[in-house]
């Protein structure tokens, strides 16, 4: 069973709360709502997409790649623990 499956109802409910956030910024652009308004929208949809691709990736590389919590090899769980901590920084 891939990671993705195994965790199908955590990242479908990311998904449902991103399209939830897409239709907020449609009703906003409908409404003519200030364009400060429709842009913070669009930073938290950012912001979330951001979060699912971390968590993706992150549990990617824990299921292919090496598990930093349960890794028999020290060097091994170390660096993807130091892949993982990287990835998170970076999609902030």
């Amino acid at each position: 069973m891939s990671h993705v499956s195994h965790h199908q109802a955590r990242l479908l409910a990311r998904v449902r709360r991103l399209k939830g956030q897409i239709e907020a910024v449609e009703r906003q652009l409908e409404a003519g709502a200030p364009c400060g308004e429709v842009m913070n929208l669009v930073a938290s949809i950012r912001g979330a997409i951001g979060g699912l691709t971390g968590e993706l990736i992150e549990d990617h590389i824990r299921a292919h790649v090496a598990d930093p919590d349960h890794d028999p090899d020290p060097e091994r769980a170390q660096a993807a623990g130091e892949l993982i901590s990287v990835i998170r920084t970076y999609l902030k």
